[in-house]
């Protein structure tokens, strides 16, 4: 079994029971790329059983650079499980298999940056069936936390989610579009949240995932509540060992005239002393957003080609920003 750390256990690799609060969010999440075959993307499902519903998102790259893409809301009455609009997570062993499958529609986009306007996108391109079916071994521990204080603190509609961790994980399987099917054999990150969330709760995020074959990788995030609270930090494993990641900057380049990054460079500090600087170019990229209150959440989806020293890996760089 994978090493866990931090107050997680092996056990809340599955569902928690549903809170009171009208905005409990239960989510899981899973990306994944092929560095051979330049694929890969992130399977969410995230349970808002207080609402009704839960917030169901599929996104694949593919190596000619089409962009496969849905969103939806579908029903669900409790906070049991993670299947709901034909998405399926299953824990085949805690904290170290698990298997994550989507049936179901997707839009095909030629040209992903169609997706600044959803109406527009859905109206040019068409919808295609596609099945994914992927399997997720833990390549690294389990890292994080059941209470975060900072957030515990807060009102539920200012939170953003107080339990959370993630893994890195070897992931295998396969994308079946019908008339083709890609075989995926690459590296991936996976998190698991719950309690209360609103997109909104945050200024922005830069949200970093980087493998680096079997023994290395690293995560960097940097989170803004406001000019005054911003959180800096991450992690870097190695050969099964992780050290936390401080003083974490990103300095990223954009598309003219747009909040698409192109480019970005890292640079932190390891809890030992060791100073890190890994370059990251974006291989494609999609544009999101999340609406709620009178108020859009943009969300910079970027597949990443990233470089520490002579290592060359693959990942997900994630941008988010709120505004009116």
């Amino acid at each position: 079994m994978a090493k866990v750390l931090g107050n997680i256990t092996a056990d809340d690799d599955y569902t928690h029971p549903l809170g009171v609060e009208e905005n409990f969010n239960e989510s899981m999440y899973f990306n994944f790329f092929d560095p051979e075959r330049q694929a890969g993307g992130f399977l969410r499902l995230g349970n808002r059983a207080n609402e009704g519903k839960a917030e169901m998102t599929t996104t694949l790259y593919l190596p000619d650079g089409r962009v496969l893409f849905i969103f939806k809301r579908p029903e669900i009455a409790n906070n049991d499980a993670f299947q709901a609009g034909g998405m399926h997570f299953q824990v085949e062993e805690p904290s170290e298999r698990l298997r994550t499958t989507y049936e179901g529609s997707v839009l095909e986009l030629s040209e992903p940056r169609q997706m600044a306007d959803p109406k527009k996108a859905f109206s040019e391109n068409e919808l295609r069936r596609v099945k994914v079916d992927l399997l997720h071994t833990a390549a690294g521990p389990m890292y994080g936390s059941k209470q975060d204080d900072d957030e515990t603190d807060r009102p539920a509609e200012k939170q953003f989610g107080k339990a959370h961790y993630e893994q890195h994980m070897k992931v295998e399987g396969t994308i079946d579009l019908g008339d083709e099917t890609i075989q995926i054999a690459g590296y991936g990150l996976r998190d698991h949240s719950w309690g209360p969330r609103y997109w909104q709760a945050i200024q922005s995020y830069e949200w970093l995932t980087m493998n680096f074959g079997p023994n290395a990788g690293a995560m960097v995030s940097v989170i803004e509540r406001d000019a005054d609270n911003i959180r800096r930090g991450g992690v870097l494993v190695r050969d099964g060992r992780m050290e936390g990641l401080v003083d974490c900057h990103i300095d990223a380049e954009y598309e003219e005239g747009t909040p698409f990054h192109r480019s970005l460079t890292v640079a932190a500090r390891t809890t030992g002393g060791e100073d890190i600087k890994i370059d990251g170019k974006v291989k494609s990229f999609i544009p999101l957003r999340n609406r709620r209150g009178g108020q859009t959440t943009f969300i910079g989806e970027g597949m990443t080609e990233w470089q520490w020293g002579d290592r060359v890996g693959y990942g997900l760089s994630e941008f988010l920003r709120t505004g009116d």
